[in-house]
């Protein structure tokens, strides 16, 4: 997913930094500040919720996405719980290209993580 979304991005003309999980972009967005951050709710070291909370405390003007899959069998949608916790747009998997390049069209620099 981080690969094609990589590709498609950058076919786009975004700069994109895409890492593995939150703790790299955290790292990466020390070295070289993105103004939009594009992340999954689950990964390994860091999740998207811890990743959206620390993106959110320490950069207010950043815009974030977030993705993740949802199953109506789930107890909760943890998508519109990333919502209330300061994401700017959600997006289901799957999305399509066009969902995604609408969500952050006019945004210079991405990161992915």
């Amino acid at each position: 997913m981080r690969a094609a979304l990589r590709v498609l991005l950058e076919g786009e003309g975004y700069e994109v930094e895409a890492v593995t999980n939150g703790e790299h972009a955290m790292r990466a967005h020390q070295r070289r500040p993105a103004d939009v951050l594009i992340t999954d709710l689950y990964m390994p070291v860091r999740d998207g919720f811890e990743t959206l909370t620390y993106f959110r405390a320490s950069n207010p003007g950043m815009r974030i996405v977030v993705i993740s899959g949802w199953k109506r069998v789930q107890k909760a949608d943890h998508l519109a719980v990333a919502l209330q916790a300061g994401a700017d747009a959600i997006l289901r998997k799957p999305f399509t290209p066009g969902e995604l390049l609408d969500t952050v069209r006019g945004q210079p620099k991405l990161e992915v993580a």
